[in-house]
């Protein structure tokens, strides 16, 4: 619980350093700032998809017994994801805005993907390793994790359209996913932090490359490639390395469980929300509630966040979300907060509905709220959703959110532990 707490904590300093900076900044200066933020916070969310795509494994000689998995993970990533994205367009937003829609599904993304990472360790923290429930929560947040890389590429189509840029962003993702599949664990690399971390660089760098030279021969429609698929293909093809543990010839360990390889991999984890937090744009006036008049007014150019200023300030201007909504206190901010966190919940009880062979009702209800912890993957749709110049009070409550799932994580692996445990007790 206390490591849950943790990123909380960080994501709200974040948060809170995102909108007073803008203040002492002036336009130039604060550009710079957020191109660096942006930058770290790829590499953060590089270094963790890899790590995500290094526990994915397979066993290809029962792929039928997968396809339901698959079907139960992406209904339970999808139905969030509607859930939330209709609250953002009818509750949040003017519904007959021309691009409420996309924007809409693509900031509503975040409440899709569980968070592998932090789930897995903390079902295994609580006994529960060796499980029916965490056996198949492997595979299903695994699942609804890769779905929504994938989905982010269809999502991406909606702001670029069909034009040849989007044929150059296609191809290296076809391939990528056939790397992944044809070689999984089989490239004999390192998987040590520092190499990681460098692998994590060099993608950013590659993708920001790519960018700006794109930009060079059409500024409007530069190409953009995310860095979550190419992390995550990385991560699946690098061969698990094991090393023997002292005194137990017979026994190994994964290199990345090693006591060293868990701790970085959890500093990263808590710099990347502490980033995410200071990568948001300035949404309250410090001087009065969220509202469209506020200190800020953002243009974004070619959607991919390269702030420029505009009106007589001389600073940076964020504007707020395209939403009819002139005026809203905290409070009314913080009750969006939670009504979204539960809506998005409650697509994620989907898998109760299923595996009625293989589990009962308690074993059943405990997976469904197994998956509701949310963390790093659906920080970066945040992030790349603020990339492509969606900001506001959509984004202030999806982070927050964020957040209140995240310090809830440690109340729902208590309710899934007492499922269990009561299960146990009646059967004997």
């Amino acid at each position: 619980m206390r490591n849950i707490v943790l990123f909380s904590v960080f994501l709200l300093i974040g948060l809170l350093i995102s909108q007073i900076l803008p203040v002492f900044f002036p336009a130039d200066r604060y550009i710079e700032y957020q191109h660096l933020i942006r930058l770290l916070t790829s590499i953060a969310l590089g270094f963790i998809m890899i790590r995500v795509g290094y526990a994915f494994d397979i066993d290809k000689s029962r792929l039928r017994s997968y396809g339901w998995d698959y079907v139960v993970a992406v209904t339970s990533a999808t139905l969030p994801w509607i859930f939330v994205a209709l609250y953002f367009v009818y509750v949040l937003s003017d519904a007959s805005s021309g691009d409420v829609w996309k924007e809409s599904l693509l900031s509503a993304r975040f409440a899709a993907p569980t968070s592998a990472g932090i789930l897995f360790t903390m079902l295994a923290a609580s006994g529960l390793a060796a499980t029916w429930l965490y056996q198949k929560i492997r595979v299903l947040a695994i699942f609804d994790d890769i779905d929504t890389v994938l989905l982010m590429v269809v999502l991406q189509i909606l702001f670029i359209g069909w034009k040849w840029q989007l044929i150059v962003v296609m191809l290296p993702i076809l391939l990528l996913l056939w790397l992944a599949w044809r070689y999984l664990n089989r490239l004999s690399i390192p998987a040590t932090w520092p190499w990681v971390l460098g692998y994590a660089v060099i993608i950013v760098l590659i993708s920001d490359f790519i960018y700006h030279t794109s930009r060079m021969i059409n500024e409007h429609e530069p190409i953009h490639i995310e860095v979550l698929l190419p992390a995550f293909v990385l991560g699946c093809l690098i061969m698990r390395r094991t090393t023997p543990l002292a005194n137990q010839d017979e026994s190994a360990i994964d290199v990345v469980d090693k006591p060293l390889e868990k701790r970085v991999t959890y500093m990263v984890s808590i710099v990347f929300m502490l980033l995410v937090g200071m990568s948001m744009p300035a949404v309250i006036d410090l001087n009065g509630p969220v509202t469209n008049t506020g200190l800020f007014e953002q243009q974004i150019d070619g959607g991919h966040g390269n702030i420029r200023s505009s009106g007589p300030s001389d600073k940076v201007r964020m504007q707020l979300f395209y939403g009819n909504n002139s005026s809203m206190t905290a409070g009314w901010v913080l009750i969006h907060a939670i009504i979204v966190t539960f809506i998005a919940n409650l697509g994620k009880l989907f898998p109760l509905f299923c595996y009625r062979k293989e589990a009962n009702w308690k074993e059943r209800l405990a997976l469904s709220i197994g998956m509701f912890p949310r963390g790093e993957v659906g920080a970066g749709v945040l992030v790349i959703s603020m990339s492509y110049g969606i900001g506001g009070v959509v984004i202030l409550v999806a982070m927050l959110s964020l957040t209140l799932n995240l310090l809830l994580t440690g109340l729902y692996i208590a309710i899934v532990k007492k499922l269990l445990v009561r299960d146990a007790e009646a059967a004997v």
